[in-house]
């Protein structure tokens, strides 16, 4: 079903010999390997490429080399909350008003009240995430530099795919700083460069590690594949679409604007012509979504193959409870958890998705206002995302537990609407083409032209909700809200922002989340962002 043979990296047990160069700091991992599986081995055979490639990727599906649980990736948290799509999809989603948990699980209930602190196990959890990610590309990139290609006699073709797989790994790497720099600001900074062993990180800025982030994307950008060379990896419209990402939030992370060049790549991915938007925006969000062309880069996952409790499996089961029906959504049960506010509600005339068909929601048995938010039947769960396909098949694991659903990162109705808003922020292009694309988005909502808008109507403030509408639970609102200046601020609250009922404004400092206390204490290299102590 996906491209990239998740199989083969249970095969490859290699992450856990492979020496972690980010985050750790203990010197008991200064020991010479007792395993034959080492990198020196493992990469003198170019049929290993692939699938160590693959790891990589599964790194933001899968939690270990088992699956769904058992031998963890990493550890200090149950394996499945560990996830790392679970961990950043909670940190986008759940401190804004797109999302809320029945789950009094630890300190999760922390995110919506706005009240995390650097002890916060799932904020420590996605941070870790992160660096075991930048870890496993590291060691790629290093060991595929070209001296290391020839030296071990891959050459002609192979060293071509054997760069392309680099770049590749450089872009996951982009990837997860960039998640680091939109999360947590102020954080340690290691490259391939870097010597493999113990030792204590520099903590870079925020500035610096954007403007790396920008020279890795530039760097790779003609080293990637042409848009569309093969499902569920990345290529060049990928780069293009993160550095849109990139530019169109520079504001917030350097405090210089860049909107004309969010504009520029954002144009680069439309005219590749490589994408388009999908028919039925319901069908982005099921079993078979893989065959769609409107979705640039996807987390993959497969039922059989890609076994998570977090991932997929959290974001199908999460949100089913009460009175639904479970089978409808191809799973073996809900997990009662997910809900979301009035707010995005309220973006929405007619709830039944008749007119909008972006109205996605159960309102049978539930209320609108959440008075408790443990219990699940206060708050409307949003009915996105299902394990079955098109013509209602569920998906392949027997069991009911493991979806098919793949998780859209980037797709190409965000570009249109990313395209707008910087020019709608004075980053040149068209006003004409902008109000293009939304109305392109509206009329597939809407099933023809009535939802269309005028040039007048189309402001930002529009454009704020109509992303919510287009792309809510989709991991981007928390940076949504923050570059509109709404994600602490008085001026919009949501049901229990602030641990109030009502909302309220918080501390201006969380939009940055705090470095954890843990990586505090290992490396006196790190200072804690303002507003959290040390």
């Amino acid at each position: 079903m996906k491209n990239l043979n998740f199989r083969l990296i249970r095969n490859l047990a290699l992450v856990g010999v492979i020496t972690l160069s980010a985050a750790s700091c203990d010197h008991s991992l200064d020991i010479e390997p007792k395993f034959d599986v080492v990198s020196a081995n493992v990469y003198r055979d170019f049929a290993n490429y692939k699938p160590i490639l693959a790891k990589m990727y599964a790194g933001y599906a899968v939690t270990g080399q088992q699956g769904p649980a058992g031998r963890p990736d990493i550890s200090g948290i149950d394996e499945g909350f560990s996830n790392y799509l679970r961990q950043y999809w909670q940190a986008q989603e759940l401190s804004t008003d797109e999302a809320i948990i029945a789950w009094n699980d630890g300190n999760l209930r922390d995110l919506h009240d706005m009240d995390w602190n650097p002890s916060n196990e799932f904020l420590r959890a996605l941070y870790n995430r992160i660096y075991y990610q930048v870890s496993l590309t590291n060691e790629f990139i290093r060991e595929t530099s070209d001296d290391m290609l020839s030296e071990r006699g891959i050459t002609g073709a192979n060293m071509e795919e054997a760069r392309r797989f680099r770049a590749e790994a450089r872009f996951l790497r982009a990837l997860s700083y960039w998640h680091a720099l939109d999360l947590y600001g102020n954080v340690p900074f290691v490259t391939e460069k870097d010597r493999v062993g113990s030792f204590f990180p520099a903590q870079t800025s925020r500035t610096e590690l954007f403007k790396y982030v920008e020279s890795e994307l530039l760097a790779i950008e003609n080293e990637l594949g042409d848009p569309r060379f093969e499902y569920g990896r990345a290529d060049k419209a990928a780069a293009w679409t993160l550095l849109t990402k990139l530019y169109l939030n520079a504001q917030v992370y350097t405090g210089q604007p860049r909107y004309a060049d969010a504009v520029t790549y954002a144009t680069k991915v439309i005219n590749s012509n490589q994408y388009q938007l999908e028919e039925e925006y319901a069908h982005l969000f099921l079993a078979d979504n893989h065959t769609s062309r409107e979705i640039i880069f996807p987390i993959t996952f497969d039922g059989m193959r890609t076994t998570t409790w977090g991932g997929m499996t959290y974001l199908v089961h999460a949100p089913v409870g009460g009175n639904m029906n479970a089978a409808a959504f191809g799973i073996n049960g809900g997990w009662g958890g997910l809900r979301t506010t009035k707010n995005i509600v309220n973006l929405f005339s007619d709830l039944s998705g008749n007119t909008d068909e972006r109205a996605m929601f159960h309102t049978n048995g539930q209320k609108l206002e959440i008075e408790d938010i443990f219990t699940f039947t206060d708050g409307y769960p949003i009915t996105k995302y299902k394990n079955v396909n098109r013509a209602g098949q569920a998906g392949s694991d027997p069991s009911g537990n493991h979806p098919d659903t793949d998780f859209p990162m980037f797709r190409l109705a965000d570009v249109y609407l990313m395209y707008a808003e910087a020019v709608l922020r004075g980053g040149g292009g068209s006003v004409a083409t902008a109000l293009g694309y939304v109305n392109e988005l509206r009329r597939r909502a809407y099933d023809g032209t009535t939802g269309n808008i005028t040039q007048g109507q189309l402001t930002l403030d529009f454009l704020i909700n109509e992303r919510a509408r287009e792309l809510k639970w989709e991991g981007h609102r928390r940076t949504d809200l923050i570059r509109y200046d709404r994600f602490t601020s008085a001026a919009y609250v949501w049901p229990w922002k602030g641990a109030v009922p009502e909302g309220r404004g918080v501390e201006a400092f969380r939009t940055l989340y705090p470095i954890p206390s843990t990586d505090l204490t290992a490396n006196p290299n790190l200072t804690q962002n303002p507003g959290y102590g040390r």
